[in-house]
């Protein structure tokens, strides 16, 4: 979005403090929603003390039964963080019959018969900013229609959209859990949304407070240091830019790619794979205008995979380069003592950053930058049809 208050002077390092602190009109609620980040997950894990009880108490039942079957689920940004943890959560389950998996619900509506299974209890562990798109509440209401016994945990950043109405009138099957009030992001894109609602499964099925204190040592000092630095790759003039992560960072990369996008406008293209899908047929596009931004896991077998596709590009001398994030280098300590799980949270801030200067050298709005609506904010255009038009396959 070209608007006044936006010029088209370039954000240079020595200015990148003062472009996220002090924002020009049209970018001031990204960037007071990425900068809160850090004080909100501590805001999160302290009141999760408060609701751990009454959630503790609906999962019980439900994780003592042999066959139970989670879906993590959610739309765009939303699905991306069941995506990331649902092999973690997964490991977690108490008992070998039960499963953890990641559904969109922009595939469970459409074809619900795919990917539901009546014959066994199902816990739907649902994530919505507003939690109140379409998708959001169609792949309740078929959950609900197809499946027996079906139960859900709703996370969300708003207590007054649908999903948050839909659980308190099913109290007997649901579980409400709000985010902070400030995860609700006024801005387009999500960002502090995604991350709450992504450390809430981790506190839900993990918790590690040593961890969670490292994240957020981590995520300031990467905020008061390294501004610079990314405002210098925003300045590369880049068509695109390429994440690549493994195992829970192929989640994280996925959502780093569409914040790019998102903010960009379009005009910076965002793209996602694996270190190890990258040779296969996706690495052809790599020119001189691309950069690489490998989220580095902190598992020694699984960085050695890294490490190779990190020699490799530097090798074939094609992109324009390549930055890899990793624990030791954004810790002051230099160790490397998370799992890959809760790295995903200065990961993505560091792309949220990228993305946002991106936008702003491109005289973008962060806040609002597809004004025509042809995307918008809460999804609109969708069509829920009547499941009387759906046969199931024999």
């Amino acid at each position: 979005m070209q608007v006044s208050s936006l010029s088209k002077t370039k954000v240079y390092p020595e200015f990148a403090h003062e472009a996220l602190h002090a924002p020009r009109e049209g970018a001031e609620f990204t960037a007071a929603e990425i900068l809160q980040q850090p004080a909100l997950w501590g805001e999160l894990a302290a009141a999760y003390e408060q609701v751990s009880a009454t959630i503790a108490a609906f999962l019980a039942p439900l994780l003592a039964r042999e066959n139970l079957r989670v879906l993590l689920c959610g739309a765009g940004t939303s699905a991306y963080i069941g995506e990331a943890l649902a092999a973690h959560v997964a490991k977690q389950l108490p008992l070998a019959g039960q499963s953890a998996e990641a559904i969109a619900t922009t595939d469970l509506v459409s074809h619900p018969h795919l990917h539901l299974d009546p014959a066994r209890p199902t816990l739907v562990l649902s994530f919505g900013r507003s939690g109140s798109s379409p998708e959001s509440m169609a792949a309740i209401d078929i959950c609900d229609a197809l499946l027996p016994e079906c139960y859900h945990l709703l996370v969300t950043c708003n207590p007054e959209g649908k999903m948050a109405a839909y659980a308190r009138q099913q109290q007997a099957r649901c579980c409400l859990w709000l985010m902070p009030e400030a995860s609700h992001d006024r801005s387009f894109a999500m960002t502090s949304s995604f991350s709450c609602m992504y450390l809430a499964v981790l506190l839900l099925f993990c918790r590690d407070d040593k961890a969670l204190a490292r994240v957020v040592a981590m995520a300031n000092a990467l905020l008061d240091e390294r501004l610079p630095e990314i405002a210098a790759l925003a300045l590369e003039d880049n068509t695109r830019l390429v994440y690549l992560g493994g195992g829970a960072l192929k989640g994280v990369a996925r959502e780093a790619a569409l914040k790019l996008l998102e903010l960009s406008a379009g005009r910076v293209i965002g793209l996602y794979e694996t270190p190890l899908g990258f040779r296969h047929g996706p690495k052809s596009l790599v020119d001189g205008q691309s950069r690489i931004v490998l989220l580095a896991s902190s598992e020694p077998y699984a960085r050695a995979y890294d490490l190779d596709m990190v020699r490799e590009l530097e090798g074939d001398d094609q992109a324009r380069g390549v930055t890899m994030l990793c624990e030791e280098r954004l810790a002051a300590d230099g160790q490397r003592l998370l799992d890959e799980v809760w790295l995903g949270l200065p990961y993505v801030l560091y792309c949220q950053l990228l993305a946002y200067y991106t936008a702003l050298n491109l005289a973008v709005s962060p806040d609002n930058p597809c004004p025509g609506g042809q995307v918008n904010r809460v999804v609109q255009g969708v069509n829920v049809h009547s499941l009387d038009l759906y046969r199931a396959p024999l």
